[in-house]
């Protein structure tokens, strides 16, 4: 099955998934009935500081669609189960005091910071994408299986991302979610990234990177006090993924995609090192909602785990009616909060699927 066969099917399957209906009550679980389909959008608030804003309502967010404001008719601020893939290269960089700080911060991560409710699958990667653990909620397989691990190899993170994503959008939770680990730039992908770009914005699948330049020199960046690198600021780009899932329907899980196998490209890959490729990790995180952060060591591993498991649990959950349209095309999203010292990250579109 071609790419574009496979996102059609995916495509009317969401449609299908997203048919929800007006709520019976105004508490924190809704009820449905047939026939009214929602927008379901996820959304994190930061301060200025980068700190997460928390007890926000309804009344404090405005969402637009094709810059039409919107009535939001869901909201919840609830942490919900999540489905979570984790993704870590174990190329032959990341030998000894990298892998090791993985193991740690990735056993806090699955044993202190996620939920007991929260299922977890574990991919390996090197030259080549290995899943080691299937969906499983047994966090001592997970870490067991982290021991085991000896890095070797190249680094086929595109491949490896190519074939987690369409599992994290398998998983059972209404939250579901992919965080990559990497210290360097692919080397040993097949995948057409242009394809796996447009694959991830059509799963509601948030993906969040971790990579880890152990450079002396900074290329592009700022550092913080704290030894995490910030990318230089870019000038906006024309949004292009979709809502996540409301808290209140499964959504069905969605085939494996067939993904354009060639010489990686597409823009995205031109740094000729091994050092992490900023700008590919941002292309594969932002349209989903997620981010990229790049530390300056492996100790600082633990923190940006942490972050992540934290902005899992602080994240708000909005709802709007369809405005109708069933035309096949991408119709954009934008969330604003009212109080404009914050700032807040959310998928930015959806497509509507064509009922003719």
């Amino acid at each position: 099955m071609n790419l574009k066969l496979f996102l059609s099917s995916a495509l009317i399957a969401g449609a299908l998934g997203t048919t929800f209906a007006q709520p019976q009550d105004t508490g924190q679980t809704f009820r449905f009935r047939t026939g009214v389909e929602l927008i379901n959008v996820t959304a994190t608030v930061t301060d200025r500081n980068g700190r997460f804003v928390s007890g926000l309502r309804r009344e404090d967010f405005r969402i637009f669609e094709d810059g039409v404001e919107q009535s939001v008719t869901h909201f919840s601020n609830e942490r919900v189960p999540v489905s979570l893939g984790i993704a870590l290269d174990t190329s032959g960089s990341m030998a000894g005091q990298k892998i090791r700080a993985a193991h740690q911060a990735l056993h806090r991560f699955l044993f202190e910071l996620l939920d007991r409710d929260d299922e977890v699958f574990l991919y390996r990667f090197d030259a080549s994408p290995e899943l080691v653990q299937g969906w499983t909620t047994d966090r001592a397989s997970i870490s067991s299986e982290l021991g085991r691990i000896v890095p070797k190899g190249g680094t086929a993170l595109y491949d490896t991302v190519a074939e987690a994503v369409p599992m994290a959008q398998s998983g059972t939770r209404k939250k579901k979610a992919l965080v990559i680990i990497s210290d360097g730039n692919d080397t040993s992908s097949q995948t057409d990234v242009p394809a796996l770009k447009q694959l991830i914005r059509e799963t509601e699948v948030l993906v969040y990177a971790i990579g880890i330049d152990g450079s002396d020199g900074v290329r592009g960046g700022t550092q913080s006090p704290g030894g995490i690198l910030f990318p230089p600021r870019q000038p906006p780009r024309m949004p292009i993924p979709l809502p996540f899932p409301f808290p209140g329907r499964r959504t069905p899980p969605r085939p494996p995609p067939t993904v354009p196998r060639g010489p990686s490209s597409g823009g995205s890959r031109v740094i000729a090192d091994e050092r992490v490729n900023v700008a590919a990790l941002r292309d594969l995180t932002d349209d989903s909602g997620g981010r990229t952060e790049i530390i300056r060591a492996a100790r600082d591993l633990d923190p940006a785990t942490a972050g992540i498991a934290d902005e899992l649990s602080r994240q708000y959950y909005l709802g709007y009616q369809a405005p109708g349209q069933h035309d096949g095309r991408w119709h954009s999203i934008r969330v604003e909060v009212r109080n404009r010292d914050y700032h807040i990250r959310a998928r930015r579109g959806y497509i509507a699927a064509d009922t003719n």
